[in-house]
């Protein structure tokens, strides 16, 4: 485990097919996190995925223009065992977090969307993110989600779908999960200093 943590916490992204969204996310956050990347279990999966699919190829051609390896990417459907397993839940669209709660509603309060978790940490006070571990995060964002106001629409939560579609459309995608998960990968670089502190 990195960072002199005494656990590593498991962060599950969850898009459809498993093949455009929710893998890319799960890269660049691993990448953003650096050195504490080894603190975190990061998995994605799909609601309606198969198994054993490569990355779509104009995701991974995103992937790789942002400096990422996309060949050993294969999806996997959503279970609740994944859930269950799951410290902080991460989710492509409003959709998908309904989807991640039917499959075991005790999920609720540490599963959002991406764009919708990174929000609400841009909008608290560092005070209030000042947690080390995982499940504490997940726990605190739920508790004070409502402090931070939502988006005037309520779809600007979710990350558009970009699968079959254009290539300005899959880079649009690509860099508003960049964007996000920058912010993400800051707190939970945060989070794991912390842990290894108290270890």
């Amino acid at each position: 485990m990195g960072s002199g943590t005494t656990r590593t916490s498991t962060i599950l992204f969850v898009c459809s097919g498993n093949i455009c969204r929710s893998p890319l996310a799960a890269l660049l956050l691993e990448a953003k996190l650096g050195p504490h990347a080894s603190a975190f279990d990061i998995r994605s999966r799909g609601t309606i995925a198969a198994d054993g699919v490569p990355m779509d190829d104009d995701a991974a051609a995103q992937a790789r223009r942002l400096g990422l390896d996309p060949s050993e990417h294969r999806s996997a459907p959503l279970t609740t065992e994944d859930v269950r397993q799951a410290d902080l839940i991460l989710t492509a669209e409003r959709s998908h977090r309904s989807a991640v709660v039917r499959l075991d509603p005790r999920a609720a309060g540490r599963t959002f969307t991406i764009l919708q978790f990174a929000r609400i940490l841009q909008g608290l006070e560092p005070a209030d993110l000042q947690v080390d571990d995982t499940i504490a995060l997940a726990a605190t964002v739920g508790r004070l989600r409502g402090v931070v106001a939502p988006p005037e629409e309520p779809e600007d939560d979710d990350v558009v779908d970009p699968y079959r579609r254009s290539e300005d459309v899959h880079r649009a995608v690509a860099d508003t999960l960049n964007e996000a998960l920058s912010v993400i990968a800051a707190i939970l670089r945060n989070v794991a200093e912390l842990g290894a502190q108290r270890t």
